[in-house]
């Protein structure tokens, strides 16, 4: 799989974890994916770490600022989305009424992100990548190759992706379950998944963009993050033409899926 240098508009590029104990949280997923690290401060004992694939970065975590871990915040992936434009972009989601957080803002010379919440309630953010363009690495064993959206309404958060993206959608029955397929015009491959939150989940957990990351074995990946004191949400599953998955949740609380694809 060639390495990144730069991303296509509308697709995901760059997974990030937002976590209650960044020791504890970096010693867990490098013992897991056997990630590098690479830590740059960015304040007094405080560090944004950048994770590792042979040297070369696959996605980030720091530590949650205390206001936010007080506020009820869990530990959490962030899904980021690679636009042209920022400005442009987070003008039409405003105007698309997803709600900013915050930006469009600069990340030194790294390039400019915004964080929102779309219509359907689930966060994502937008980058526009300068020096640094996102993740080098994807659909590889031990980095992100899937993201899947959870959201109680489907109809406006399609809408909303579509609007925003220009993404094609294709409907599909998995395993009985109606399942969004999102694609762009440069790709055959789709870019995203969507799922709808039936009334069988529970109703503390908000709509959200879950990531995945590809396993060369995911029963042995699941024993992995269970000796290293994760829970297991979803037992391996398999899903017939795409692969086995399990669903985890780190010893800090944030949630990711593993999968095994049936083809590289």
């Amino acid at each position: 799989m060639a390495n990144f240098d730069k991303h296509l508009p509308g697709t995901f590029c760059w997974p990030e974890l937002s976590t209650s104990n960044w020791q504890q949280g970096k010693d867990f997923y490098i013992q897991l994916f056997d990630w590098g690290f690479d830590d740059q401060p960015i304040g007094e004992g405080i560090f944004y770490t950048m994770l590792q694939q042979d040297g070369l970065d696959i996605g980030a975590m720091y530590q949650m600022e205390a206001g936010q871990q007080e506020s009820g915040m869990p530990s959490h992936w962030l899904n980021y989305i690679a636009v042209d434009n920022i400005d442009l972009m987070t003008e039409k989601a405003k105007n698309l009424n997803a709600e900013i957080i915050c930006g469009p803002m600069s990340v030194g010379d790294a390039g400019k992100m915004s964080l929102m919440v779309e219509p359907g309630g689930a966060m994502f953010a937008l980058w526009q990548g300068n020096e640094h363009p996102g993740a080098r690495k994807l659909q590889e064993p031990g980095t992100m190759c899937w993201n899947e959206l959870a959201t109680r309404n489907a109809e406006i958060s399609k809408t909303f992706y579509c609007d925003l993206f220009d993404w094609q959608v294709q409907e599909q029955d998995m395993q009985g379950m109606p399942y969004s397929l999102f694609f762009i015009k440069e790709q055959e491959s789709p870019v995203a998944g969507m799922l709808t939150m039936t009334e069988e989940w529970p109703e503390e957990i908000p709509p959200h963009w879950m990531v995945y990351f590809a396993v060369t074995n995911c029963d042995e990946y699941i024993k992995k993050a269970k000796s290293l004191g994760a829970n297991i949400c979803v037992e391996a599953t398999d899903v017939p033409g795409v692969g086995r998955f399990s669903v985890i949740t780190d010893p800090q609380g944030a949630v990711f899926s593993i999968i095994q694809g049936e083809t590289p």
